[in-house]
């Protein structure tokens, strides 16, 4: 099968354990300091180093009690009486050590500490005695160690296979150009039951031999018939404690290549030998770096993330470098010259020409035409996917805004009682399933409660007539990359922006939703009404910093003010200042006039538009079982004169249809999930 057949991009999956669902939730975070932390270190003459992305000291909990400060060797098992280090996020706190008997928040690490110098005060218990912490990594999965244990052992070297069975191989995958130096370098099997490719990933600590998880290739035909190689990943308890490649690279290595694949990987050292990571996903398929990795890339100097050629792989790439600490990073910009190293391979292109075009991130601060010419050029040829995801359930969004761009702050607002978080609901439900990492904030409603529409949503069934399936569709719907703040009612902003940063650093977060801006800033009567538009302006203006800088879409719900019911909402209605209408990319008006004019229906008025400037009207259809407001009812057939007579209308006008034309229209006055004053 030839190359050609195969999109660059590849769609992945992880398997997780069946029994560990729970509700993902972001909870109030306060991350210390790094001056607290090296003053903490400096107290308990643990030294401290400042690295890239962690502080290095000394592991208390190791035996001798001394290591030296450095970012040390990745060889860490090679002399059994190496002292080791521990590592501590300067984002987070989170603490890892190499001796592996340590890991978790800051706060553990100090108590364990604390302890540690008591115990050590009156005798000098045994190494077993030593307080050793052991934190639940948040969201981590542990997959089936015996399951994936057994895919390994049963399947074959690649080597063994007989050249009838490597061609079958080579026709299904894209791995025509790999030689088998390359495949066995990268200890590659075969499983001749199903015909897939297995690939294994080794940890760190405490010995780079030790089998740490299974990487599963196969290919599958999407909804396009478009063939897409798949990675299943299975590892045996925690599934970030290594990254593929990494017992390969040699101890003196400065220099790594990060990809988002395997075969990229397998692509990039056979055509470079430079040393290469391919990184661990999300749920959906989406790379990731979670932080408990980043101690096993503090010892490279030199760090370049090489992804697929498309812009929303570029958006990834620049976050990446954010967290990896853009000094040390490089980033291949996404031009057509500039593939995949895997589809680079297979269309015969020199992947080394290729890295030396490799660019350092820019200034934070400052910038030129020369700097930004690169990323016009690539803006041009992909207009497309500069516009954003596109939604799948509201079509018509797309003709408006036509996607959903990160970095962006959108202003969403509309009558009590009419349906506002329900559409948001939905809206960011479409973009999650497709790959965007999304987290709300519901000040107004209980989690569980949202969650419960949300589920209904992405199922299309009401779950409370058919609870035999509602464990097949948690399943299915809690894989999905969705976050919750663990916040109700009134909060400060600082406490809330300290949750959404930390969300972005760990979950790789691209949308958030507050929900709703008046139950998040409350009242008081104290307040007269200037300071209460202060106070909006004040979290208003914040919120927009927070998109721009994390490069993070905000959506925010804000009730609108007071005004005569009869008449619909415009800009201006929205509650506070013009400053929300001001700051905002986009403002959505959800326009409700059904119960004035019953033959009216609900619809979406897009009324800003800072990216392109169309605006206009989305109509809205809300069907009471599924709690959907997506998807138009069936309409009534028709002659052929009659769509003729219906064409010639007005085709920017969404609503001159007929309500004869169209079956009995759900209303949603008595939407429970809305604030009713």
């Amino acid at each position: 099968m030839p190359s050609s057949s195969f999109m660059p991009s590849r769609s992945f999956r992880t398997s997780s354990h069946p029994d560990l669902v729970e509700m993902k939730s972001v909870d109030d975070f306060h991350g210390p300091t790094v001056s607290q932390m090296t003053a903490f270190l400096g107290k308990h003459k643990l030294g401290c180093s400042v690295g890239y992305t962690c502080l290095v000291a000394h592991c208390p909990f190791c035996e001798g009690g001394k290591a030296s400060a450095s970012t040390g060797s990745r060889k860490q098992n090679e002399v059994d009486s190496v002292e080791r280090n521990v590592y501590i996020n300067q984002t987070t706190g989170w603490t890892s050590c190499q001796c592996a008997k340590t890991k978790g928040s800051w706060e553990k690490f100090q108590d364990s500490v604390s302890i540690l110098k008591k115990k050590r005060k009156t005798a000098k218990p045994p190494l077993s005695a030593l307080p050793i912490y052991h934190d639940d990594i948040q969201d981590e999965k542990e997959t089936d160690p015996v399951k994936g244990n057994a895919l390994w052992d049963m399947a074959v070297e690649i080597a063994q296979c007989d050249d009838d069975y490597l061609q079958k191989l080579k026709t299904k995958f894209p791995i025509q150009k790999f030689t088998m130096k390359t495949l066995e370098h990268f200890h590659v099997r075969v499983n001749k039951s199903n015909t897939t490719l297995l690939v294994p990933v080794y940890g760190a600590a405490p010995n780079e031999t030790q089998l740490q998880g299974v990487v599963i290739l196969d290919v599958e035909e999407d909804e396009d018939q478009q063939r897409n190689v798949v990675e299943t990943h299975w590892s045996r308890g925690e599934c970030t404690s290594g990254l593929l490649g990494y017992n390969l690279i040699k101890a003196e290595s400065t220099e790594v290549i990060l990809t988002e694949s395997v075969l990229d990987a397998l692509a990039v050292y056979q055509g470079t030998s430079t040393p290469v990571l391919s990184l661990p996903h999300h749920a959906n398929g989406a790379p990731m770096i979670p932080q408990e990795i980043l101690p096993l890339l503090e010892p490279f100097k030199t760090v370049t993330l090489w992804f697929n050629n498309d812009m929303r792989s570029w958006e990834v790439c620049k976050q990446f470098a954010k967290k990896l600490n853009s000094k040390r990073c490089q980033l291949i910009r996404p031009l057509d010259d500039h593939p995949s190293p895997l589809t680079a391979l297979n269309n015969k292109k020199y992947l080394g020409p290729i890295l030396k075009k490799a660019v350092p991130v820019s200034h934070k601060f400052i910038t030129s035409f020369r700097a930004l010419r690169q990323e016009v050029l690539s803006e041009l040829c992909h207009a497309d996917q500069v516009a954003g995801v596109k939604w799948k359930r509201f079509q018509h969004l797309n003709k408006l805004l036509k996607g959903h761009r990160r970095g962006e702050l959108t202003v969403f607002t509309g009558p009590t009682g009419s349906g506002k978080t329900t559409f948001m609901a939905e809206y960011s439900l479409d973009l999650c399933v497709q790959g965007v990492n999304t987290l709300w904030g519901s000040f107004e409603i209980q989690n569980t409660r949202l969650a419960k529409v949300m589920l209904t949503q992405y199922t299309g069934l009401n779950l409370s007539k058919d609870l035999d399936k509602f464990d097949e569709s948690a399943d299915k719907f809690e894989k999905l990359p969705l976050y919750f703040m663990a916040f109700h009612g009134e909060q400060s902003l600082q406490k809330v922006l300290e949750a959404m940063n930390h969300a972005v650093y760990v979950h790789d977060i691209q949308h958030v939703i507050i929900d709703n801006l008046q139950f998040m800033v409350g009242y008081s009567d104290s307040q007269t009404s200037f300071d209460r538009f202060s106070v909006y302006d004040k979290f208003i203006a914040a919120f927009r910093a927070f998109a721009t800088h994390n490069n993070c879409h905000v959506s925010l719900v804000i009730h609108p003010r007071k005004e005569r019911e009869i008449e619909e909402l415009h800009t201006s209605s929205i509650f506070g200042s013009a400053k929300a209408s001001q700051e905002a990319d986009n403002v959505l008006i959800l326009q409700d006039q059904t119960q004035f004019n019953p033959s009216s229906r609900k619809y979406i008025q897009v009324t800003k538009n800072r990216f392109d400037g169309e605006t206009g009207k989305m109509p809205l259809y809300f069907n009471k079982e599924t709690l959907v407001m997506s998807q138009a009812p069936a309409r009534k057939k028709r002659k052929a004169k009659d769509k003729e007579d219906n064409v010639k209308g007005d085709e920017n006008d969404l609503f001159s249809l007929e309500s004869s034309d169209v079956v009995k229209e759900y209303n949603i006055e008595d939407d429970e999930l809305d604030y009713q004053e």
